[in-house]
């Protein structure tokens, strides 16, 4: 990837994000009566629903900071992220403590996960906040909720009791999504337990997870790191080890390019590229078995948005910091695929769900798991990444 074909990239992204995704969300999407935002939402943008998804108010909310902090300091995008913070403060915590994941538009709760990925999401959307708009409130909120989901990582919290039954398994969810959170705190308004739990996170994905032997990432794996041989066990999800390899990717350059990290990370891009490249449809399948058997999940081969965000955004770190043009080409092959298939060239946005051979499954923008997020952080943090490998002279 030579100089021009990264300016020409950075360009896109930056004219994607600002003039077609964002501008599909927002002003639209603020709910100016209660506070967050309205994201179920049609092809047209047209609202489908005013449920809220607590996941989703926290990403929003982070997405609008971070425009702020890192592209430009609008007054709009920080009142934006204000909705969303105080939607999330002033209704989306129960009386334990532990956050909802479903609200209707007024602030009233539906649902409660047992496992604490609202409170992750909220971690980084307060954090952002408070470095936009200097809230020491809201930074002293992150870290609170930092430690909390520390000890629900750590098993030293308890979550909402469930039945683990007789065949005990952990995932590759919790320290993923711990080392992105704590790397999001980190680069807004700090903290110093960050770097050693990142490190503990990475070592815990490589020492269970990654399984080189049969060039493989697991989505879940029995306590002692082997592979459960049911169906739940051997399911992989190639999108997210590759949304994980990027996580650590970002981390091995943090690090001065620490070259074992940038090992792990590219060894897990290869292994679900491998295993999640639809070579006679492109794009990223959804589930993969890990010795080749059928998945039990109906909608194992077709194609989601976010795993297609998370590859863009994999290979080209990948190349960047390689140089290898094998990440090169694979950047070009998902992007070429994604921006063909997925973006909505008359309304703005993607669409989230293809099926196999790339037709449109079904035409929402914005559900309980579809907001702005996969999409515009992918755009944000290309043209981000980009800039730093642009030589200005």
């Amino acid at each position: 990837m030579d100089q021009k074909e990264r300016i020409q990239l950075k360009n896109f992204y930056e004219s994607q994000l600002l003039n077609d995704t964002i501008p599909f969300w927002f002003p639209r999407s603020l709910d100016k009566e209660y506070g967050g935002y309205l994201l179920m939402r049609d092809q047209d943008g047209s609202l489908l629903d005013d449920d809220k998804a607590v996941w989703i108010q926290g990403r929003t909310a982070w997405l609008l900071a971070t425009l702020y902090n890192t592209v430009e300091p609008r007054e709009k995008w920080l009142e934006a992220a204000k909705s969303g913070i105080d939607f999330l403060s002033n209704y989306c915590f129960d009386t334990d403590g532990r956050m909802f994941f479903h609200m209707t538009r007024d602030g009233r709760p539906l649902r409660k996960r047992r496992y604490f990925f609202s409170e992750t999401f909220a971690v980084i959307a307060f954090a952002a906040y408070a470095k936009a708009s200097g809230d020491e409130q809201a930074a002293a909120r992150a870290r609170e909720l930092f430690t909390q989901c520390i000890r629900y990582a750590e098993g030293e919290a308890p979550l909402t009791p469930k039945f683990t039954g007789t065949r005990p398994a952990k995932g590759i969810g919790v320290p993923m999504i711990m080392i992105n959170t704590a790397q999001q705190l980190r680069e807004t308004i700090g903290d110093p337990r960050c770097d050693a739990y990142i490190a503990k996170w990475i070592k815990e994905i490589e020492q269970y997870f990654v399984k080189d032997e049969i060039r493989c990432v697991m989505e879940q794996v029995a306590p002692d790191g082997s592979i459960i041989d049911h169906i739940d066990g051997r399911t992989l999800n190639p999108g997210h080890a590759i949304e994980g390899a990027w996580f650590i990717l970002h981390e091995a350059r943090y690090r001065n390019n620490d070259p074992q990290l940038i090992g792990l990370g590219c060894r897990m891009l290869d292994y679900m590229w491998e295993r999640g490249w639809d070579q006679e449809e492109g794009g990223i399948l959804y589930f993969r078995d890990v010795y080749h058997k059928p998945v039990q999940e109906y909608w194992q081969d077709m194609k989601f948005w976010w795993p297609q965000n998370e590859a863009i955004i994999a290979t080209l770190l990948a190349h960047l910091v390689t140089g290898n043009e094998k990440y090169a080409l694979w950047h070009r092959q998902v992007h070429d695929y994604a921006y063909r298939h997925f973006h909505d060239k008359e309304n703005g946005e993607w669409f989230g769900y293809l099926h196999r051979n790339g037709s449109i499954a079904q035409r929402a923008k914005g559900n309980l798991f579809k907001g702005p997020f996969h999409l515009p952080r992918q755009e944000w943090y290309c043209a981000r990444v980009l800039g730093g490998y642009i030589k200005t002279h």
